[in-house]
């Protein structure tokens, strides 16, 4: 059987929550690029811009669109990426959660905000894992993660990208919002220039964010987002982000099988 992710790729992932994979999706680069630009002339009900009135550019975002468009149900379901995910984290399957695309045209000075994508979401568990796959050379506008962080006691304040409000009501036991760059001396951070069908895997805890894109560029990403084995339901203090309403799925429970399929299991 094929391998995908190395004893040492494995290892830095479990330690750092985040490593980097060259050319894992390199022969994936061509049907990502359509699926991305599909999924921009039809964008779904979640499709967002993340731009104040002002701001130069353009950050386009969407997700929980990889069922009805072809090129991404092909990457789901063809690619290495089931696999390499059950890999990385020593799960014997993997289970699509969702897809989520971010495009950010030239000239687009926002950065991605510093955050965790555990505190947005229904699942929690050991066994969670992000990969995040540019269509387009990167170097300034490249993913940050600081590693270290899925480890973290307590998870970061999940807050509203272009609001900046916190994303719940009510009091909650989070930490702060991290600022790496203000407090390098606090932090690790890991950044790859990157070239198209490289990706990045990281875990759902591990906190991140991404710079602005000032490049003559465009940065397009494409992001497939995996659970295991432990993935359990939670409940958060209101309404999660991807919604998914009127799941029916109760505390403790795996993610239903007919709406999040198992797209890999060891032999």
């Amino acid at each position: 059987m094929s391998t995908y992710a190395s004893p040492q790729q494995i290892a830095d992932y479990r330690r750092d929550g985040a490593v980097y994979l060259p050319n894992l999706f390199e022969d994936w680069v061509d049907t990502i690029s359509a699926g991305i630009d599909r999924n921009m002339r039809e964008p779904g009900p979640y499709a967002s811009e993340n731009l104040k009135p002002g701001e130069g550019g353009r950050f386009f975002d969407d997700y929980c669109n990889w069922e009805r468009i072809p090129e991404f149900v092909a990457v789901v379901r063809r690619s290495p990426a089931a696999q390499a995910a059950a890999e990385l984290m020593g799960s014997t399957s993997a289970q699509i959660f969702h897809d989520h695309i971010l495009v950010k045209e030239p000239g687009t000075s926002k950065p991605t905000p510093w955050h965790q994508d555990a505190p947005y979401y229904f699942v929690d568990g050991e066994q969670t894992i992000s990969f995040w796959i540019p269509v387009d050379p990167v170097t300034d506008a490249g993913l940050r993660c600081v590693a270290g962080s899925h480890k973290w006691p307590k998870m970061v304040l999940p807050v509203r990208w272009l609001s900046e409000q916190n994303f719940y009501a009510g009091e909650v036991d989070y930490l702060p919002v991290p600022d790496p760059d203000k407090e390098p001396e606090k932090f690790t951070v890991l950044e790859w220039p990157m070239q198209p069908g490289d990706a990045v895997a990281f875990h759902y805890k591990t906190v991140h964010g991404a710079r602005g894109n000032m490049s003559e560029r465009r940065r397009r990403a494409f992001s497939l987002r995996w659970v295991g084995d432990d993935a359990r339901y939670v409940t958060r203090a209101g309404r999660t982000s991807p919604p998914y309403p009127g799941h029916e799925m109760k505390p403790g429970q795996r993610l239903r099988e007919d709406w999040f399929p198992v797209v890999w299991r060891a032999p």
